[in-house]
């Protein structure tokens, strides 16, 4: 038992899904008098009350918790010292001078990279076998095959991986049965890093995106790596390619993307974009060979309990004086989306 004063906010799903049952008997026993607050009481309340009456040294949130005031005084007087997020970003729930004044934050960190890998697989051998177009062409206009197929597989292919962190390096095991030959652009990993992946190094992403059939965008959103992608590089990408972004939206120069695929050169396969979400009157979602998911990569409904779990760790981690994972540095904080 703890006698630190927990504050959980959560909505009634998130409850279910991030901390089911089993995980939530094993929080109450830690702190048998937690509180449980919704959103919407907190933003009825506001903070500043909640606060007062409650006075959590720890917090516990998800996606839809109101955002912390930006008030200087209630970050240094709230007593507050440990906030943990169960989903990732954290950019619009907590500003950054609640960090700076010494608030500990963490969130789902690496807990869900294979989750993110895995929807990267299904894109990546969904976008080779046009399952975008012919599951609509299908259900929309009675389509069948026709002798004019431009399918592929993945079986022997060169992947390119911009960027080459957690999700990455699950991405290339679970790419293992398929016998691809991978290479990567992420000047600060070492080379035995990447041998310890069997995975070669691109010099330039010009060299990347040149000599790979699959690129897939997973470079973290810096300030030098925005719209880094360009018109330029995204024709380089072989005849019949394909593009596929698990990322960050903002990564890529959208506009040259549409243009590149209008020309129906290469392909795509989408599930992040630069304004979310994607507007209903974007290019994009009226081409064919553009396979489109609404932000979907990160853990499914039976998987967010993998998360839930990783928190709790954590909060057990940081009571019993242990270095926690996953914490959001001042860095971080400020290369996230």
């Amino acid at each position: 038992m703890s006698n630190e004063n927990l504050l959980v906010v959560l909505n009634e799903w998130e409850k279910e899904d991030f901390l089911p049952p089993p995980l939530w008997s094993r929080l109450e026993k830690i702190f048998p008098q937690l509180q449980y607050h919704t959103p919407d009481e907190i933003a009825k309340k506001g903070w500043a009350r909640v606060f007062s009456e409650v006075k959590p040294s720890i917090l516990i949130t998800g996606w839809r918790a109101p955002p912390l005031p930006p008030e200087v005084g209630l970050a240094r007087e709230s007593g507050l010292k440990y906030l943990c997020h169960l989903p990732g970003s954290v950019r619009k729930l907590v500003p950054r001078l609640w960090i700076e004044n010494g608030l500990i934050v963490s969130n789902w960190g690496r807990s869900i990279s294979h989750v993110v890998a895995e929807c990267g697989l299904m894109m990546i051998i969904s976008g080779l076998r046009r399952a975008g177009y012919w599951n609509y062409a299908m259900h929309r206009n009675g389509a069948w095959k026709t002798d004019a197929l431009d399918t592929q597989s993945l079986f022997g292919r060169r992947v390119g991986i911009h960027g080459f962190g957690a999700i990455s390096r699950c991405l290339v095991k679970l790419m293992e049965p398929f016998g691809v030959e991978v290479s990567t652009y992420s000047p600060s990993v070492s080379d035995e890093g990447l041998a310890e992946y069997g995975v070669q190094r691109s010099n330039s992403l010009e060299e990347l995106f040149s000599e790979n059939h699959i690129i897939v965008e997973l470079a973290a959103l810096t300030p030098e790596a925005e719209g880094i992608v360009g018109e330029r590089l995204l024709r380089m990408i072989p005849e019949g390619g394909l593009f596929v972004n698990i990322g960050r939206g903002a990564v890529v120069d959208e506009d040259a993307l549409i243009r590149t695929c209008a020309e129906g050169k290469i392909h795509a396969a989408l599930d992040v974009y630069c304004t979310e979400p994607l507007p209903a009157d974007s290019p994009l979602r009226k081409m064919e060979n553009v396979l489109l998911l609404p932000h979907l990569g990160g853990p499914t409904v039976d998987q967010r309990q993998t998360a839930g779990a990783y928190g709790l760790a954590n909060i057990e981690r940081y009571l019993s004086g242990n270095p926690l994972e996953s914490v959001v540095t001042l860095d971080i904080y400020d290369r996230a989306t």
